[in-house]
């Protein structure tokens, strides 16, 4: 009877963590879904004197990649990225997450630029107001500014095409 108690604790945690693991990552839930994204004005990163924030981007559809070049899964990303800006179908806005601006500018050089701009968010107080766990990490916002779809873990075209692209032509028809 002295072990019914701390077996029963083991089996009930034994349980949770076997639920848990079901559980697939990237559809964490965000309580930010369909509701206006947070208010932000950065400096861009190759232009620190120059700003971007929310109210400039109105009145668009666009993508919103948070991304640091000392994470790996998003160098496992860009590639499709590329692709993305490539197709010309959507602006892809960089949010770049507690990087020093001359390393993400030499891991841009290097691997190329897919951004229309990219926003420099050092201090990472815009990505926590945003709700990230980590990156990367992409926001579907409207052109009203309200985050539509968010996307955890690196984007591939399948996921583009499927998940995202879907979501993208309806609101540009909505925006009509």
């Amino acid at each position: 009877m002295r072990f019914a108690v701390p077996l029963l604790i083991f089996l009930g945690l034994g349980l949770l963590l076997f639920f848990g693991l079901d559980n697939d990552p990237r559809k964490l839930p965000s309580p930010l879904i369909d509701k206006p994204a947070p208010a932000f004005t950065l400096p861009l990163l190759e232009e620190p004197d120059q700003t971007l924030g929310k109210d400039d981007l109105l009145g668009q559809v666009y993508l919103l990649n948070v991304w640091g070049s000392w994470c790996v899964a998003c160098r496992t990303e860009h590639p499709y990225l590329m692709e993305i800006a490539r197709r010309n179908e959507v602006p892809l806005y960089g949010l770049n997450w507690r990087d020093r601006p001359e390393e993400a500018s030499r891991w841009l050089k290097q691997y190329g630029n897919p951004y229309t701009a990219v926003l420099a968010d050092q201090a990472g107080r815009t990505v926590i107001d945003f709700g990230v766990y980590g990156a990367p990490e992409t926001f579907l916002i409207d052109q009203k500014g309200v985050i539509r779809y968010k996307y955890v873990g690196p984007v591939t075209m399948e996921i583009y095409e499927q998940e995202l692209l879907p979501r993208i032509r309806q609101l540009q028809e909505d925006q009509s």
